[in-house]
């Protein structure tokens, strides 16, 4: 079997000569913040817990709780008997959340994306997708029947005549992103919107970021750009600011009725824990709440773009987006950049290709609300020094 395979080894030398070979680590989070990675103990600037609410103590002693009553797994998939009470309760939830009539939840957020687009989309059928979008959803798009149209969000009028030429079609869907993870800039919804409904094409968006950060509610782009009754195909993740783990989809009875009988990765995937569930449930009580941990990340997110812009570095993205990309161009600089900010009690993320093109690699800074203005005004000056001399 190891003959059969011995390509690998050429293959992962040229991953290595081009600096974009991956390496495992250990990491490990801690109550305040910080996390231990490999070793060594850091300010977590990498992770997606935007809201702090992983390691929240009532998000645990509800997992907790839901644990000693169902046990470690739900054992089956949703369709058979993994659905328990803690599943209805999310779902109802979360419908209520977004105020939609109905949810369905799924093992991931990426399994949420591509059993979402392969359900509804067909061979007779056009996908228009983002060329920034996740993977999850470019995948989900791939893997349909549809003939695929890859568009991008600063370059519309391409779209729009791109949508003009397929209104022969069955059918057409537009998929967006709304927080475009590598970039931080948000889709033009309300533009989106209107080319949709000129064009008789369905939206379907993700807001895998933006849950919980963006909108008065915390419930995303759409809300946040007063655009929540135009889109039909609300996709969500549990796993960032929700702080536990799953994906979700919002809308109407049909739509959720549809999915439960055709969403391939959500019949055939044991469903979820139900701690997850619990855990969940309770972040939802957390966002409505308190919504000074929206405030806080806000702040703390436009000190540091502000910040890190005023030393010269190239920050693109939504003022207010917890997420800050800087751009540095090639892997290696990247990845050194990332280990000297190790060195210096920061972890940030080196992200290269193929997760974002060639000659963009960059640092992706996440900003947490439990970040205090000092850590954000201390970490802003390592990254302009380290950028010195990388």
């Amino acid at each position: 079997m190891s003959q059969q395979l011995s390509w690998l080894n050429n293959e992962l030398d040229d991953l290595r000569r081009a600096g974009l070979a991956r390496r495992r680590r250990e990491f490990i989070p801690l109550s305040d913040g910080s996390c231990v990675v490999n070793g060594r103990r850091l300010i977590d600037f990498a992770s997606n817990d935007y809201l702090g609410l992983a390691r929240d103590p009532r998000l645990i002693a509800a997992a907790v709780k839901a644990t000693q009553e169902a046990g470690t797994g739900a054992s089956s998939s949703a369709l058979i008997s993994g659905r328990t009470e803690w599943h209805v309760e999310l779902e109802r939830r979360l419908a209520e959340f977004e105020g939609q009539p109905a949810a369905i939840l799924f093992p991931s957020g990426y399994a949420a994306n591509v059993g979402t687009i392969t359900a509804l989309a067909e061979s007779d059928d056009v996908l228009f997708c983002n060329r920034f979008n996740h993977a999850s959803l470019i995948d989900g798009c791939r893997l349909s029947k549809s003939r695929l149209v890859i568009y991008r969000h600063d370059e519309l009028e391409s779209l729009e005549r791109e949508l003009e030429k397929a209104r022969d079609a069955r059918r057409r869907y537009v998929v967006t992103d709304t927080v475009f993870s590598m970039d931080a800039d948000l889709a033009p919804l309300p533009i989106l919107c209107d080319i949709a409904e000129r064009h008789d094409a369905t939206l379907i968006v993700d807001e895998a970021h933006a849950t919980g950060v963006f909108g008065e509610r915390g419930r995303g782009v759409a809300e946040l750009q007063q655009v929540e009754h135009r889109i039909a195909v609300r996709i969500g993740t549990l796993s960032k600011a929700i702080g536990s783990l799953g994906g979700f989809v919002t809308g109407s009875a049909e739509l959720i009725d549809w999915l439960w009988n055709k969403a391939r990765t959500q019949m055939f995937s044991t469903a979820l824990p139900p701690a997850a569930c619990a855990a969940a449930t309770a972040a939802l009580d957390v966002i409505a709440t308190e919504p000074f941990r929206r405030e806080v990340l806000a702040a703390r997110s436009t000190q540091l773009r502000q910040s890190l812009r005023a030393l010269g570095c190239e920050v693109p993205g939504e003022l207010t987006c917890p997420i800050v990309p800087v751009i540095v161009g090639e892997p290696d600089r990247a990845v050194a950049a990332a280990s000297k900010l190790e060195e210096r009690g920061y972890f940030v993320g080196a992200i290269r290709p193929p997760t974002v093109p060639h000659g963009t690699s960059r640092l992706r800074i996440t900003v947490h609300c439990g970040h205090t203005s000092d850590e954000v005004a201390a970490l802003a000056a390592a990254v302009g020094d380290v950028l010195q001399g990388v």
